[in-house]
Protein backbone atom coordinates (compact mmCIF):
# COMPACT_ATOMS: atom_id res chain seq x y z
CA UNK A 1 0.00 0.00 0.00
CA UNK A 2 1.28 3.46 -0.87
CA UNK A 3 -0.02 6.89 0.11
CA UNK A 4 1.86 8.70 -2.69
CA UNK A 5 1.74 8.55 -6.47
CA UNK A 6 2.86 5.30 -8.05
CA UNK A 7 5.54 6.65 -10.37
CA UNK A 8 7.86 8.33 -7.89
CA UNK A 9 11.38 7.65 -6.62
CA UNK A 10 10.94 6.33 -3.06
CA UNK A 11 14.65 6.24 -2.23
CA UNK A 12 15.21 8.35 0.93
CA UNK A 13 17.05 11.61 0.25
CA UNK A 14 20.68 11.66 1.30
CA UNK A 15 21.97 15.21 1.22
CA UNK A 16 25.68 14.60 1.57
CA UNK A 17 26.47 18.31 1.86
CA UNK A 18 24.38 18.90 4.97
CA UNK A 19 25.56 15.61 6.51
CA UNK A 20 29.22 16.63 6.20
CA UNK A 21 28.44 20.19 7.36
CA UNK A 22 27.03 18.64 10.55
CA UNK A 23 30.19 16.57 11.07
CA UNK A 24 32.35 19.65 10.59
CA UNK A 25 30.32 21.59 13.16
CA UNK A 26 30.67 18.74 15.66
CA UNK A 27 34.44 18.65 15.11
CA UNK A 28 34.75 22.40 15.66
CA UNK A 29 32.79 22.15 18.88
CA UNK A 30 34.99 19.29 20.08
CA UNK A 31 38.52 20.40 19.15
CA UNK A 32 38.10 24.09 18.27
CA UNK A 33 37.39 25.82 14.98
CA UNK A 34 41.06 26.77 14.56
CA UNK A 35 41.92 23.06 14.27
CA UNK A 36 39.30 22.26 11.63
CA UNK A 37 39.24 23.03 7.91
CA UNK A 38 35.57 23.33 6.98
CA UNK A 39 35.52 23.47 3.18
CA UNK A 40 31.91 22.32 2.93
CA UNK A 41 29.92 25.54 3.04
CA UNK A 42 28.69 26.83 -0.33
CA UNK A 43 28.09 30.36 0.93
CA UNK A 44 30.41 33.35 1.03
CA UNK A 45 32.18 33.70 4.40
CA UNK A 46 34.43 36.46 5.69
CA UNK A 47 37.94 36.06 7.12
CA UNK A 48 36.52 35.80 10.65
CA UNK A 49 34.48 32.73 9.76
CA UNK A 50 31.03 34.35 9.58
CA UNK A 51 28.59 34.31 6.69
CA UNK A 52 28.71 37.46 4.58
CA UNK A 53 25.52 39.52 4.46
CA UNK A 54 26.19 42.61 2.36
CA UNK A 55 25.52 45.90 4.14
CA UNK A 56 24.50 47.32 0.75
CA UNK A 57 21.77 44.66 0.56
CA UNK A 58 20.47 44.22 4.08
CA UNK A 59 20.53 47.81 5.33
CA UNK A 60 17.98 48.86 2.68
CA UNK A 61 16.08 45.60 3.19
CA UNK A 62 15.71 46.39 6.89
CA UNK A 63 14.28 49.79 5.94
CA UNK A 64 11.50 48.32 3.81
CA UNK A 65 8.11 48.85 5.46
CA UNK A 66 6.76 45.83 7.29
CA UNK A 67 3.56 46.16 5.28
CA UNK A 68 5.58 45.68 2.07
CA UNK A 69 7.26 42.62 3.52
CA UNK A 70 3.89 41.24 4.57
CA UNK A 71 2.13 41.89 1.27
CA UNK A 72 1.71 39.59 -1.68
CA UNK A 73 3.74 40.42 -4.76
CA UNK A 74 2.09 42.38 -7.56
CA UNK A 75 1.68 39.19 -9.58
CA UNK A 76 2.39 35.49 -9.26
CA UNK A 77 4.93 35.91 -12.10
CA UNK A 78 6.73 38.59 -10.08
CA UNK A 79 6.69 42.34 -9.63
CA UNK A 80 6.96 44.10 -12.98
CA UNK A 81 9.84 46.30 -11.80
CA UNK A 82 11.72 43.20 -10.65
CA UNK A 83 11.17 41.30 -13.89
CA UNK A 84 12.44 44.23 -15.92
CA UNK A 85 15.46 44.75 -13.71
CA UNK A 86 16.45 41.07 -13.80
CA UNK A 87 16.53 41.27 -17.59
CA UNK A 88 18.43 44.57 -17.52
CA UNK A 89 20.89 43.20 -14.96
CA UNK A 90 21.66 39.92 -16.71
CA UNK A 91 20.90 40.13 -20.43
CA UNK A 92 20.88 43.78 -21.47
CA UNK A 93 24.66 44.31 -21.01
CA UNK A 94 25.32 41.56 -23.57
CA UNK A 95 23.44 43.41 -26.30
CA UNK A 96 21.26 40.40 -27.10
CA UNK A 97 18.20 41.18 -29.22
CA UNK A 98 16.27 37.95 -28.68
CA UNK A 99 12.61 38.12 -27.66
CA UNK A 100 12.27 37.55 -23.95
CA UNK A 101 10.24 37.40 -20.77
CA UNK A 102 10.98 36.83 -17.08
CA UNK A 103 9.21 34.68 -14.49
CA UNK A 104 10.08 35.23 -10.81
CA UNK A 105 11.04 32.00 -9.01
CA UNK A 106 12.04 30.94 -5.48
CA UNK A 107 15.79 31.16 -6.02
CA UNK A 108 17.66 29.85 -9.01
CA UNK A 109 16.54 26.42 -7.86
CA UNK A 110 12.95 27.34 -8.70
CA UNK A 111 13.92 28.27 -12.24
CA UNK A 112 15.79 24.99 -12.77
CA UNK A 113 12.99 22.92 -11.24
CA UNK A 114 10.34 24.68 -13.31
CA UNK A 115 12.25 23.97 -16.51
CA UNK A 116 12.78 20.27 -15.85
CA UNK A 117 9.18 19.91 -14.71
CA UNK A 118 7.54 21.62 -17.68
CA UNK A 119 9.81 20.99 -20.68
CA UNK A 120 10.16 17.20 -20.83
CA UNK A 121 7.59 14.42 -20.57
CA UNK A 122 7.96 11.50 -18.17
CA UNK A 123 10.51 8.97 -19.35
CA UNK A 124 12.45 11.44 -21.50
CA UNK A 125 16.13 12.21 -20.88
CA UNK A 126 17.75 15.46 -19.78
CA UNK A 127 21.42 16.03 -20.63
CA UNK A 128 23.49 17.06 -17.60
CA UNK A 129 27.19 17.71 -16.98
CA UNK A 130 28.99 14.61 -15.68
CA UNK A 131 30.24 16.67 -12.71
CA UNK A 132 27.39 18.80 -11.43
CA UNK A 133 25.23 20.10 -8.60
CA UNK A 134 23.54 17.01 -7.19
CA UNK A 135 20.05 18.51 -7.11
CA UNK A 136 19.78 18.36 -10.91
CA UNK A 137 19.52 14.58 -10.72
CA UNK A 138 17.17 14.73 -7.75
CA UNK A 139 14.80 17.03 -9.65
CA UNK A 140 14.95 14.78 -12.69
CA UNK A 141 14.12 11.74 -10.57
CA UNK A 142 11.13 13.46 -8.97
CA UNK A 143 9.82 14.35 -12.44
CA UNK A 144 10.36 10.75 -13.64
CA UNK A 145 12.99 11.83 -16.13
CA UNK A 146 16.02 9.88 -17.22
CA UNK A 147 19.49 11.40 -17.05
CA UNK A 148 22.26 11.30 -19.60
CA UNK A 149 25.59 13.02 -18.91
CA UNK A 150 28.33 14.58 -21.00
CA UNK A 151 32.00 14.69 -20.08
CA UNK A 152 32.91 18.20 -18.96
CA UNK A 153 36.57 18.29 -19.86
CA UNK A 154 39.00 17.21 -22.51
CA UNK A 155 42.39 18.00 -21.01
CA UNK A 156 42.03 21.57 -19.70
CA UNK A 157 39.10 22.75 -21.82
CA UNK A 158 35.40 22.04 -22.36
CA UNK A 159 34.76 18.68 -23.99
CA UNK A 160 32.81 19.95 -26.98
CA UNK A 161 33.05 16.66 -28.89
CA UNK A 162 31.44 14.60 -26.11
CA UNK A 163 28.80 17.29 -25.64
CA UNK A 164 27.89 17.00 -29.31
CA UNK A 165 27.94 13.19 -29.21
CA UNK A 166 25.55 13.01 -26.24
CA UNK A 167 23.18 15.58 -27.76
CA UNK A 168 22.96 13.50 -30.92
CA UNK A 169 22.47 10.27 -28.96
CA UNK A 170 19.46 11.68 -27.12
CA UNK A 171 17.83 12.72 -30.38
CA UNK A 172 18.07 9.16 -31.62
CA UNK A 173 15.48 8.13 -29.03
CA UNK A 174 13.32 11.21 -28.39
CA UNK A 175 11.92 14.23 -30.20
CA UNK A 176 13.10 16.99 -27.88
CA UNK A 177 16.46 17.93 -26.40
CA UNK A 178 16.96 19.66 -23.03
CA UNK A 179 20.57 20.38 -22.07
CA UNK A 180 21.93 21.96 -18.89
CA UNK A 181 25.02 24.17 -18.85
CA UNK A 182 26.04 25.63 -15.48
CA UNK A 183 28.18 28.56 -16.64
CA UNK A 184 29.97 30.82 -15.86
CA UNK A 185 31.63 29.86 -12.55
CA UNK A 186 30.60 26.22 -12.80
CA UNK A 187 29.54 24.47 -9.61
CA UNK A 188 31.64 22.61 -8.52
CA UNK A 189 34.74 22.99 -10.72
CA UNK A 190 34.93 26.76 -11.18
CA UNK A 191 35.27 26.46 -14.96
CA UNK A 192 33.85 29.08 -17.35
CA UNK A 193 33.46 28.52 -21.08
CA UNK A 194 35.24 30.88 -23.44
CA UNK A 195 33.20 32.84 -25.95
CA UNK A 196 34.59 30.54 -28.65
CA UNK A 197 33.39 27.47 -26.75
CA UNK A 198 29.95 29.03 -26.42
CA UNK A 199 29.92 29.64 -30.18
CA UNK A 200 30.61 25.92 -30.67
CA UNK A 201 27.74 25.05 -28.30
CA UNK A 202 25.43 27.30 -30.32
CA UNK A 203 26.56 25.67 -33.55
CA UNK A 204 25.90 22.17 -32.19
CA UNK A 205 22.49 23.02 -30.75
CA UNK A 206 21.46 24.69 -34.02
CA UNK A 207 22.39 21.49 -35.87
CA UNK A 208 20.38 19.42 -33.39
CA UNK A 209 17.45 21.83 -33.81
CA UNK A 210 17.13 20.75 -37.43
CA UNK A 211 15.86 17.43 -36.09
CA UNK A 212 13.79 18.51 -33.04
CA UNK A 213 13.10 21.38 -30.61
CA UNK A 214 16.12 22.19 -28.43
CA UNK A 215 16.04 23.86 -25.02
CA UNK A 216 19.17 25.20 -23.34
CA UNK A 217 18.96 25.65 -19.57
CA UNK A 218 21.81 27.99 -18.61
CA UNK A 219 22.25 27.98 -14.82
CA UNK A 220 24.07 31.23 -13.93
CA UNK A 221 23.86 31.03 -10.13
CA UNK A 222 27.41 32.36 -9.61
CA UNK A 223 27.67 34.83 -12.49
CA UNK A 224 28.06 37.89 -10.26
CA UNK A 225 31.27 36.43 -8.81
CA UNK A 226 33.02 36.21 -12.14
CA UNK A 227 36.54 37.62 -11.86
CA UNK A 228 35.80 39.76 -14.92
CA UNK A 229 32.33 40.98 -13.98
CA UNK A 230 32.25 43.64 -16.69
CA UNK A 231 32.43 40.97 -19.39
CA UNK A 232 30.68 38.11 -17.60
CA UNK A 233 27.51 38.54 -19.70
CA UNK A 234 29.20 38.89 -23.09
CA UNK A 235 28.62 35.24 -24.04
CA UNK A 236 24.84 35.72 -23.95
CA UNK A 237 25.12 37.63 -27.22
CA UNK A 238 26.08 34.33 -28.89
CA UNK A 239 22.51 33.16 -28.26
CA UNK A 240 21.33 35.56 -30.97
CA UNK A 241 22.71 33.06 -33.50
CA UNK A 242 20.25 30.37 -32.36
CA UNK A 243 17.66 29.45 -34.96
CA UNK A 244 13.90 29.47 -34.37
CA UNK A 245 13.90 25.89 -33.09
CA UNK A 246 16.10 26.65 -30.06
CA UNK A 247 14.79 28.06 -26.77
CA UNK A 248 16.86 29.39 -23.86
CA UNK A 249 16.00 29.45 -20.16
CA UNK A 250 18.50 31.32 -17.97
CA UNK A 251 18.21 30.42 -14.28
CA UNK A 252 19.17 33.44 -12.15
CA UNK A 253 19.77 33.45 -8.39
CA UNK A 254 19.51 36.46 -6.08
CA UNK A 255 20.70 34.11 -3.34
CA UNK A 256 24.29 34.19 -4.55
CA UNK A 257 24.35 37.64 -6.14
CA UNK A 258 22.98 39.40 -3.04
CA UNK A 259 24.23 37.01 -0.30
CA UNK A 260 20.57 36.46 0.53
CA UNK A 261 20.38 32.67 0.46
CA UNK A 262 17.38 32.44 2.76
CA UNK A 263 15.17 34.99 0.99
CA UNK A 264 14.53 32.57 -1.92
CA UNK A 265 14.34 34.95 -4.82
CA UNK A 266 15.39 34.23 -8.40
CA UNK A 267 14.10 34.17 -11.95
CA UNK A 268 13.69 32.18 -15.15
CA UNK A 269 14.66 34.36 -18.10
CA UNK A 270 12.97 33.06 -21.26
CA UNK A 271 14.61 33.81 -24.63
CA UNK A 272 13.92 32.84 -28.24
CA UNK A 273 13.82 34.17 -31.79
CA UNK A 274 10.09 34.85 -31.84
CA UNK A 275 7.50 36.34 -29.51
CA UNK A 276 5.27 33.34 -30.21
CA UNK A 277 7.92 30.91 -28.93
CA UNK A 278 8.52 32.94 -25.77
CA UNK A 279 4.81 33.24 -25.07
CA UNK A 280 4.18 29.51 -25.56
CA UNK A 281 6.65 28.64 -22.80
CA UNK A 282 5.67 31.63 -20.68
CA UNK A 283 2.04 30.46 -20.51
CA UNK A 284 3.05 27.07 -19.13
CA UNK A 285 5.59 28.55 -16.70
CA UNK A 286 3.03 31.10 -15.46
CA UNK A 287 0.51 28.39 -14.64
CA UNK A 288 3.14 26.15 -13.06
CA UNK A 289 4.36 29.04 -10.90
CA UNK A 290 0.83 29.78 -9.75
CA UNK A 291 0.15 26.12 -9.03
CA UNK A 292 3.47 25.42 -7.28
CA UNK A 293 4.54 28.38 -5.14
CA UNK A 294 2.00 31.08 -5.99
CA UNK A 295 4.17 34.02 -4.88
CA UNK A 296 7.76 35.17 -4.51
CA UNK A 297 8.74 37.35 -1.50
CA UNK A 298 7.56 40.85 -2.34
CA UNK A 299 10.22 42.72 -0.37
CA UNK A 300 13.03 40.54 -1.73
CA UNK A 301 12.11 41.50 -5.29
CA UNK A 302 11.79 45.19 -4.44
CA UNK A 303 15.11 45.10 -2.64
CA UNK A 304 16.92 43.53 -5.61
CA UNK A 305 15.60 46.30 -7.82
CA UNK A 306 16.71 49.00 -5.38
CA UNK A 307 20.15 47.49 -4.71
CA UNK A 308 21.01 47.09 -8.40
CA UNK A 309 19.81 50.58 -9.36
CA UNK A 310 19.79 53.27 -6.65
CA UNK A 311 22.33 51.45 -4.45
CA UNK A 312 24.36 50.08 -7.33
CA UNK A 313 27.70 51.75 -6.54
CA UNK A 314 27.75 50.69 -2.89
CA UNK A 315 26.75 47.16 -3.82
CA UNK A 316 29.37 46.79 -6.55
CA UNK A 317 32.11 48.18 -4.31
CA UNK A 318 31.25 45.79 -1.50
CA UNK A 319 30.97 42.80 -3.84
CA UNK A 320 34.27 43.66 -5.51
CA UNK A 321 36.03 43.40 -2.14
CA UNK A 322 34.81 39.83 -1.74
CA UNK A 323 35.53 38.89 -5.36
CA UNK A 324 39.15 39.94 -4.78
CA UNK A 325 39.19 37.91 -1.56
CA UNK A 326 37.71 34.91 -3.37
CA UNK A 327 40.36 35.26 -6.06
CA UNK A 328 43.13 35.41 -3.46
CA UNK A 329 41.87 32.27 -1.74
CA UNK A 330 41.43 30.31 -4.96
CA UNK A 331 44.84 31.33 -6.31
CA UNK A 332 46.53 30.11 -3.14
CA UNK A 333 44.84 26.72 -3.32
CA UNK A 334 45.22 26.21 -7.09
CA UNK A 335 48.87 27.30 -7.22
CA UNK A 336 49.82 25.18 -4.22
CA UNK A 337 47.93 22.22 -5.70
CA UNK A 338 49.97 22.51 -8.89
CA UNK A 339 53.19 22.74 -6.87
CA UNK A 340 52.51 19.57 -4.91
CA UNK A 341 50.92 17.55 -7.71
CA UNK A 342 47.35 17.56 -6.41
CA UNK A 343 45.33 17.28 -9.62
CA UNK A 344 42.36 19.65 -9.94
CA UNK A 345 39.85 20.24 -12.71
CA UNK A 346 40.52 23.44 -14.69
CA UNK A 347 39.47 26.33 -12.44
CA UNK A 348 38.89 29.87 -13.70
CA UNK A 349 36.57 31.57 -11.20
CA UNK A 350 33.84 30.96 -8.68
CA UNK A 351 33.10 29.55 -5.25
CA UNK A 352 34.61 26.07 -5.61
CA UNK A 353 37.71 24.19 -6.73
CA UNK A 354 37.37 20.46 -7.35
CA UNK A 355 40.15 17.91 -6.88
CA UNK A 356 40.13 15.38 -9.72
CA UNK A 357 39.31 11.81 -8.69
CA UNK A 358 38.74 9.51 -11.67
CA UNK A 359 37.86 6.55 -9.41
CA UNK A 360 34.91 7.18 -7.09
CA UNK A 361 36.00 4.34 -4.81
CA UNK A 362 39.36 6.03 -4.21
CA UNK A 363 37.47 9.32 -3.83
CA UNK A 364 35.39 7.80 -1.02
CA UNK A 365 38.49 6.51 0.76
CA UNK A 366 40.21 9.87 0.35
CA UNK A 367 37.17 11.77 1.63
CA UNK A 368 37.06 9.61 4.75
CA UNK A 369 40.79 10.08 5.33
CA UNK A 370 40.43 13.84 5.02
CA UNK A 371 37.75 13.85 7.72
CA UNK A 372 40.00 11.80 9.98
CA UNK A 373 42.46 14.67 9.63
CA UNK A 374 39.73 17.25 10.35
CA UNK A 375 39.48 18.44 6.73
CA UNK A 376 35.84 18.50 5.68
CA UNK A 377 34.95 18.64 1.99
CA UNK A 378 32.09 17.52 -0.26
CA UNK A 379 32.10 14.51 -2.55
CA UNK A 380 30.97 15.03 -6.15
CA UNK A 381 31.10 12.63 -9.07
CA UNK A 382 34.78 12.01 -9.85
CA UNK A 383 35.94 14.66 -7.43
CA UNK A 384 36.29 16.33 -4.05
CA UNK A 385 34.79 19.83 -3.85
CA UNK A 386 36.69 22.44 -1.85
CA UNK A 387 34.61 25.52 -1.00
CA UNK A 388 37.20 28.30 -1.11
CA UNK A 389 34.27 30.72 -0.73
CA UNK A 390 34.04 29.86 2.95
CA UNK A 391 37.71 29.30 3.82
CA UNK A 392 39.88 32.09 5.18
CA UNK A 393 43.12 32.93 3.42
CA UNK A 394 45.06 31.34 6.27
CA UNK A 395 43.03 28.13 6.04
CA UNK A 396 43.75 27.98 2.29
CA UNK A 397 47.49 28.17 2.84
CA UNK A 398 49.04 24.71 2.98
CA UNK A 399 45.70 22.96 2.50
CA UNK A 400 46.51 21.51 -0.93
CA UNK A 401 49.80 20.05 0.40
CA UNK A 402 48.02 18.48 3.37
CA UNK A 403 45.43 16.96 1.05
CA UNK A 404 48.12 15.68 -1.34
CA UNK A 405 50.03 14.04 1.52
CA UNK A 406 46.86 12.33 2.77
CA UNK A 407 46.05 11.08 -0.73
CA UNK A 408 49.57 9.77 -1.28
CA UNK A 409 49.45 7.91 2.03
CA UNK A 410 46.29 6.00 1.20
CA UNK A 411 46.86 2.25 1.34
Amino acid sequence: MSFVKTKVDMTPIEDTVFAIVKKAKEAKAKIGAENVVDATIGSLYNEEGSIVAFESVFTPYDQIAKETKAAYAGSFVGNESYRKQVYDWIVKPSGSTLEHSVIATPGGTGAVALTLQEILDEGESVLLPEIAWGSYKLMAAMDNLKVKTYSLFEENHFNISDFQKKCEEILETQKKLLVVLNDPCHNPTGYSLTKEEWEEVVRILNACAKKAPVILLNDIAYIDYSYDVDHSRDYIKTFDAFNENVFVVIAFSCSKSLTSYGLRCGAAILMAKTKEAVRSVEIVFEKAARATWSNIPNAAMDNFTFVTTDNHNAYMKEKEFYIKLLKERSEIFVEEAKACGLSCYPYKEGFFVTVKMEDNNIRDEFHEALMQNHIYTVKVNKGIRVAVCSLSVEKCKGLAKRMADILNNLS
